[in-house]
């Protein structure tokens, strides 16, 4: 039990956070693309990714996982887009400092849903059962270019406007 749920209530309850934190990440990264600001978007993208990262801490463990780490890391790139976009209103520098951070933690959210891909999707996990071969490497290759590139235009876009 978690919070009162059943492991299982609770891995799919993490599962849909973690899911609209993906699709309001990707709604707020095209909304940067675009040059506007989607405040209705940022807030849930924000918000799910928090708790995306929050809830992974509750899952019962025995010692620390790469996943832990992720999740640390996600929180401080969350709370520099937090400061960011709501202290310093994305005044100055800290403009470009909220998309960096905002369009990391989504990658990192991204990142953790390929793992999880090619640990539950069996015909994945067939071709990388370690989740070391080349197709998960491949896989996880292409969505930091991806976001690697589309970080850049955002920042272009978005980052760069007054």
């Amino acid at each position: 039990m978690v919070m009162g749920l059943t492991q299982e209530t609770f891995t799919r309850l993490h599962v849909v956070i973690s899911l609209i934190g993906i699709v309001s990440g990707i709604g707020v990264l095209a909304g940067l693309l675009g040059g506007r600001r989607l405040d209705a978007w940022t807030a849930v993208f924000l918000v799910t990714n928090v708790l995306t990262s929050l809830t992974g801490y509750l899952f019962p463990v025995e010692h620390l996982l790469p996943s832990h780490v992720v999740g640390a890391l996600a929180l401080v790139l969350l709370t520099v887009a937090i400061v960011s976009r709501y202290v310093k209103h994305m005044a100055g520098g800290w403009r470009r400092a909220y998309v960096n951070s905002a369009v990391a933690a989504l990658y990192l959210n991204v990142f953790v849903l390929v793992v999880q891909l090619f640990l539950n999707v069996p015909a994945l996990h067939a071709l990388a059962p370690k989740g070391q071969e080349p197709p998960f490497a491949v896989a996880q290759g292409i969505v930091l270019v991806l976001f690697a590139m589309v970080g850049r235009q955002a920042v272009k876009r978005f980052g760069s406007a007054s």
